[in-house]
This record gives C-alpha cells, sequence and structure tokens, in this order.
C-alpha cells in the first residue's frame, strides 16, 4: 500500500515547526541528517528524546507534551511498534501532520490520525521527498 501522495507531501513540507521524535546528537543517525537539512530549509527543529537534550542549537524536550510552542509537523524516527503513540501524540498536542520516516510503518496509526482530519505520511524522507517535488514546483 502507499501511504503518501505529493500533493500531501508538499503540503507538510510547506509547514515551518518541526518535532522530531528520536533526534538525538548522534551524527551517525539518519534523524541528525534530516534534522540537518530541515534546518537548512528554514524550519524550526524541536527535538524529541527521552534525555530532553539539545541538538543542533535547539533545546530538546523528553516528549510532545512538553514542547512549549505549536508544533505544525511531528516527523517520527522510531520503530514501526513504537510509532503509533508518536502519532496519536501529535493529535493530542494539536499538530498539522504526521511524518513517519523511510521503514517507519502503522496502518492503524495511519487510520487513526487521517480519521482525525491531520496529514500524514508515511515510508518517505523529506530530504528525498523535498528535492525531487520542489524541482518540479519551483
Amino acid at each position: 500500500m502507499h501511504y503518501s501522495d505529493d500533493e500531501t507531501v508538499l503540503r507538510l513540507l510547506a509547514h515551518d515547526v518541526w518535532a522530531v521524535v528520536g533526534l538525538t546528537a548522534n551524527v551517525g543517525r539518519p534523524a541528525y541528517s534530516v534534522a540537518g537539512w530541515l534546518q537548512r530549509q528554514g524550519k524550526t527543529v524541536i527535538p524529541v528524546n527521552p534525555k530532553g537534550e539539545t541538538v543542533l542549537g535547539e533545546q530538546g524536550f523528553r516528549s510532545l507534551a512538553e514542547v512549549p510552542v505549536s508544533v505544525d509537523v511531528v516527523d517520527v524516527f522510531r520503530r514501526s511498534e513504537q510509532a503509533g503513540h508518536h502519532a496519536d501524540e501529535a493529535v493530542e498536542i494539536g499538530a498539522l501532520g504526521v511524518w513517519f520516516q523511510l521503514g517507519v510503518i502503522d496502518e492503524a496509526a495511519y487510520r487513526r490520525t487521517q480519521n482525525a482530519g491531520i496529514d500524514m505520511v508515511m515510508d518517505v524522507c523529506p530530504a528525498i521527498e523535498g528535492p525531487r517535488l520542489w524541482a518540479t514546483t519551483r
């Protein structure tokens, strides 16, 4: 099954405040490089990780509920079996969209999020989809 379409991806990429769940200071992890790419696109990146550590110069938080500002997109770098909880948290905090990274798939979470009226994509990466789509739309 396909869990993204270009229109939804572009809508999500237009948002400015991204909470990146699973982002740590480990420069070898995909979350770090994708968060850096998001920053270079002018996005505000909010790290969400168990330690609440600061990453890429941005203060981190232990959970989405602790983030003191409105979050537009929740970008999830967690195993599929753990990701659904973060989609539910995104709905609870009033996020406008949820993005599950490459290899992260939870069909039930996808349905719950869409039923809540929130945009969601799964199994794709903004650092791949952005350049692909912007090459034809900008």
